[in-house]
């Protein structure tokens, strides 16, 4: 069996830099044996990737392909609480939100570039409750934001 990070590396992928929060709050908050993070947008390198609203400027599966990238900031968020990737045990709960244009109504489409993500990484502990919820606007002009509850 290998591990969520073998499994993130086996991706291509690596946990990114945990994203500086931009209010009042902290990236995530252990309680017990549960972690919640703060909503994360699609950034890289502090910079937002792309803005605009889904189902307008942005396709649902780019849109999909940003929520991935929001959800490995929720998960590095969650990790650096946890005390790193493999502490995180299942996650419970994903919540999405999506900038929608008029209309736009394939919000769980888009939604599952993060949840398939989890999948991948976790395998069945990356099976999880959600709600994917479209939204007028979002920080910045993202057109997701991304949070996780996960058990460690």
């Amino acid at each position: 069996m290998t591990t969520p990070s073998e499994r993130l590396a086996s991706l291509g992928l690596s946990l990114p830099a945990v994203a500086t929060p931009a209010g009042a709050y902290v990236p995530a908050v252990r309680d017990g044996d549960l972690v919640w993070s703060a909503g994360q947008l699609p950034l890289v390198d502090g910079r937002l990737v792309e803005a605009g609203l889904v189902g307008a400027e942005v396709t649902a599966p780019r849109a999909a392909e940003l929520a991935r990238i929001a959800a490995l900031l929720a998960l590095a968020a969650v990790a650096a609480e946890a005390g790193g990737l493999d502490a995180i045990r299942r996650i419970v709960k994903v919540v999405g939100f999506v900038a929608s244009a008029a209309g736009f109504t394939a919000q769980p489409g888009v939604v599952n570039g993060a949840s398939e993500l989890f999948v991948e990484v976790f395998g069945d502990a990356g099976r999880h409750a959600r709600s994917a919820v479209g939204v007028a606007a979002l920080p910045l002009g993202a057109p997701v934001e991304i949070e996780i509850i996960a058990r460690v």
